[in-house]
């Protein structure tokens, strides 16, 4: 077992890494991107990548405190959810209503890596990179299209 400073560095080092692989990579809008911490522009929508000692799994995150707008947030997206996923090229989870590990009430849209991985482990981060680069790539280029329609929850 790593101590928490260990594992702390560790995926420091991880996602530093990615960072870097990433960078590489222009978003669709022909920008330089932060792939790690994703801009959309839109406050409470975040695309999020985690990846812990058991599993891996990228989302977008719905977090608006209020539950009306974040439900009309989630809806948006349903709207477009065969473009979503013509996008991603993969069926995702939807769940309108979700709570994360502190028990907060967001809204998700996410995929979880079919196999067993850890951060923790380096043998495993060129797998985690070959999960997570398509999709970031594919959510942004989603994104680039999509963000528009979500201007009035700005």
């Amino acid at each position: 077992m790593y101590t928490r400073e260990e594992a702390k560095k560790l995926k420091e080092q991880f996602w530093t890494s990615f960072g870097q692989f990433m960078s590489l990579n222009l978003s669709e809008e022909g920008t330089k991107a932060n792939w790690v911490n994703y801009k959309t522009g839109i406050k409470h929508i975040f695309f999020r990548m985690d990846a812990d000692n058991k599993s891996a799994s990228i989302y977008v995150e719905i977090n608006h405190p209020d539950a009306g707008i974040r439900e009309l947030i989630y809806e948006q997206f349903v709207a477009f959810k065969t473009i979503f996923e013509d996008a991603l090229n993969e069926p995702w989870e939807w769940d309108a209503i979700y709570h994360d590990a502190y028990g907060k009430q967001t809204a998700r849209i996410g995929i979880v890596f079919p196999h067993k991985v850890s951060v923790f482990k380096q043998e495993d981060w060129p797998a985690l990179i070959q999960f997570f680069k398509p999709r970031m790539l594919a959510l942004d280029s989603f994104w680039s299209d999509a963000k528009y329609a979500f201007d009035l929850f700005r």
